[in-house]
């Protein structure tokens, strides 16, 4: 190998010492044309030189500074023995003298040889020994979850880098690093899994619902003890109620809270808003169907809309004056204004004057037959300007005198006096309002008809 690296020094002089020769034959025309002259004469070429130096014909392997010189060489005596000038389609090898010599074009741009040698005679190779703190990754966890939709994911834990402290050999070559090698590794910090929930709940996925979210009863249904058949009865749940969805023991069963009282229903009995839009809407109508019964408080509203009044009063078939479609928003108003339930305030008026066809209520727009005596009903009574005030008057005297215990705010800041208050029900105001012991009843018949008309 030493002998090698004396061969290639040697090398590199000749080729510095034709490198200088050349450029004094560049900067000398005297001596460039003699010695074209005598290129000519003698046939010899520039790659005959270059040829004589028998270091050339060696089968080692060159340095990349070794060819860069040659090269640079070669461009130069081309440079020389070819001038710009000069034709190319001239015989470089005809043999009679030709006296005239082209014109040499200065290059004007010289090269540093030996500058191009010392740049060239091999890379820089850098290595370091470093210790320093790494990250580790840390590694993600996912596991199935029944009680999820299918597909959707959770985070139950949030994953964290863990350190590692590493002593490493680093190489660089020419600057820029190439390799390392690791020597030492030590965990400072354990990494923390991440944790993902994975659902696999076909049901809550169809429904686009989740645990605790509500659901509605599709048919009415009975709520059991336990996820079987079999087990005991809990509750009747009558058909788009709703219920809060509480556990997910399997894709055929559920746990489910109907105001208060848990108990298991089949999930195909089951629905949601987003299945069946107008569920909601008919959950809210049967949750106000579900209050109603005999002895509901009327010293409340019925929780319907304007719209639901309008539903119930439209076309019914037994207001042949239509004089109850025409003054529904009456009796919404006034159960608004006065806290009343409007829909036993209309069935007391389709009661007391048979549908609006009275005497009473066709002379003097009074449908409830207020300030009659039996002795005298007609005369007795009162006459209203319109069926809206006898509506009103008679709302505001059931809440002032039968429908709240004596000190009640009411309307106006008011109090109720609770003349004739026997408990806020139909009962109680058949006590003190009427002769007849079953008005009561009558009068809830209407109400159920009207409530009814809702579904």
């Amino acid at each position: 190998m030493a002998k090698d690296n004396n061969s290639f020094q040697k090398e590199e002089r000749n080729l510095i010492d034709v490198f200088n020769e050349l450029q004094e034959l560049q900067h000398n025309p005297k001596a460039r044309q003699a010695y074209q002259k005598q290129a000519r004469k003698s046939k010899f070429s520039f790659h005959s030189k270059l040829d004589s130096n028998k270091t050339f014909q060696k089968t080692y392997d060159l340095k990349l500074s070794h060819i860069i010189v040659g090269c640079s060489a070669l461009v130069i005596g081309m440079a020389i023995f070819f001038p710009k000038t000069s034709a190319f389609t001239e015989s470089y090898a005809k043999e009679e003298n030709i006296e005239a010599v082209s014109e040499y074009e200065l290059n004007r741009h010289r090269l540093n040889m030996q500058t191009i040698i010392s740049e060239n005679s091999g890379m820089d190779r850098v290595k370091e020994q470093v210790t320093e703190e790494r990250d580790v990754d840390f590694e993600t966890t996912y596991q199935n979850n029944a009680t999820l939709p299918k597909g959707e994911e959770i985070t139950l834990q949030e994953g964290s880098l863990g350190k590692d402290n590493v002593t490493v050999v680093k190489t660089y070559e020419n600057g820029t690093f190439v390799e390392e090698v690791i020597l030492a590794k030590e965990r400072l910090v354990e990494p923390v899994s991440k944790i993902i929930d994975v659902g696999t709940s076909e049901f809550l996925a169809k429904h686009k619902v989740h645990i605790g979210d509500i659901m509605y009863f599709v048919n009415a249904g009975t709520l059991k003890e336990s996820p079987d058949d079999t087990s005991k009865d809990v509750a009747e749940v009558q058909e788009s109620l709703d219920v809060k969805l509480l556990e997910l023991p399997s894709e055929e069963w559920c746990k489910v809270s109907f105001d208060g009282i848990e108990g298991y229903i089949k999930t195909s009995n089951l629905t949601s808003a987003y299945t069946t839009p107008n569920i909601v809407e008919k959950n809210r109508i049967q949750r106000i169907l579900i209050k109603v019964n005999i002895d509901m408080e009327l010293n409340e509203t019925s929780g319907l809309t304007l719209n639901d009044y309008k539903k119930i009063f439209t076309n019914l078939p037994n207001d042949k004056n239509d004089i109850f479609e025409d003054n529904y928003t009456a009796f919404y108003n006034a159960e608004k204004k006065y806290n009343i339930n409007g829909i036993f305030l209309a069935s007391m008026a389709i009661h007391e004057s048979a549908w609006g066809t009275s005497q009473i209520a066709q002379d003097k727009n009074n449908l409830f037959g207020y300030g009659s005596y039996d002795e005298s009903p007609y005369e007795s009574s009162y006459d209203f300007a319109s069926y809206e005030e006898g509506i009103e008057t008679v709302a505001k005297s059931l809440v002032k005198y039968y429908l709240n215990p004596s000190g009640t705010k009411i309307y106006d800041g008011e109090t109720a006096a609770a003349w004739y208050y026997n408990g806020p029900t139909l009962q109680g105001v058949n006590t003190r309002y009427a002769s007849d012991k079953d008005w009561y009843t009558k009068v809830y018949n209407y109400m159920e008809m009207l409530y009814n008309r809702l579904k």
